[in-house]
């Protein structure tokens, strides 16, 4: 149902302006709801309901913040916020020369994903695959963790690689015990 209703109003943004789709929402709810009001409302002049507003329940929640809930939420949005643009700064001034590397590497794959579609097919992909996929790796857990460890210890090769190119070359670490050497006959 949640899935469904995602789906079909990112779709209806690719024909219609947002401002279109919001005020059509609206305009449905609204509809809605004023049907059952008024629904609930002649049932209780026929005697036949207890009179009680349909969406009490809702009326009646605290949507409320204290004080201390507002301080808390807004010194956690600020945190995240300069988090983000600190990482930020470190990426673009290459504090890091591997992280700054793979950085530009990412901005280079998002060009191209930008090139083949617009960030709301992307959208719609997402919402699919965040509905689809928990299900998919319940069915099929065994075969999607080994075939995620195999590209994890890929990724730990190329990582290890371009750490060693970056830090001026070399061989490879010794993984023998000790640095021990075979014997050469």
């Amino acid at each position: 149902m949640v899935l469904t209703a995602l789906v079909v109003g990112l779709l209806s943004l690719f024909q219609l302006s947002i401002i279109s789709v919001v005020s059509t929402v609206s305009l449905a709810v609204m509809c809605f709801t004023i049907s059952v009001r008024i629904y609930y409302q002649l049932l209780y002049i026929l005697n036949w309901g207890d009179g009680e507003h349909p969406f009490k329940s809702y009326l009646d929640l605290n949507i409320s913040f204290s004080g201390e809930q507002a301080d808390f939420y807004m010194q956690k949005a600020i945190s995240l916020t300069l988090s983000a643009v600190d990482t930020l700064r470190r990426l673009f001034f290459v504090e890091n020369l591997f992280e700054s590397l793979k950085f530009l590497f990412l901005m280079y794959l998002v060009t191209y994903l930008g090139g083949l579609c617009n960030g709301l097919t992307v959208l719609i992909i997402s919402v699919i695959a965040l509905f689809s996929l928990p299900l998919f790796y319940e069915r099929r857990q065994d075969q999607v963790d080994g075939f995620i460890g195999k590209i994890q210890a890929r990724i730990d090769n190329v990582k290890d690689f371009l750490r060693r190119l970056t830090q001026g070359g070399g061989p490879p670490p010794d993984t023998t015990p000790g640095g021990a050497k075979p014997k050469t006959q």
